[in-house]
């Protein structure tokens, strides 16, 4: 079964506090494979590995019935430098 945008969406964002959030489906509009863009200060603290970690688990059900599946995560202050960067 399919994996829309809403679902991961609503998933994301019922766990943890968003600042800024970006999903693409790269599997042409199939629902098999998601790139997600997350940045939330509930990752303050923690490395890239416990970041990954924590959105695994956030998102377990739906990546089970996914093809492949990647993530770039940032604290607030991490997004506002790579704004600022040309």
């Amino acid at each position: 079964m399919p994996i829309s945008q809403v679902e991961l969406e609503n998933a994301i964002r019922a766990a943890i506090p968003i600042i800024h959030l970006e999903i693409h489906d790269q599997s042409n509009g199939c629902g098999e494979n998601y790139a997600v863009f997350v940045v939330s200060p509930a990752f303050e603290g923690k490395n890239t590995l416990a970041r990954h970690r924590f959105i695994n688990q956030v998102l377990r059900d739906q990546i089970a019935r996914m093809h492949a599946f990647s993530q770039k995560t940032l604290t607030p202050k991490q997004y506002e430098t790579q704004l600022i960067q040309p």
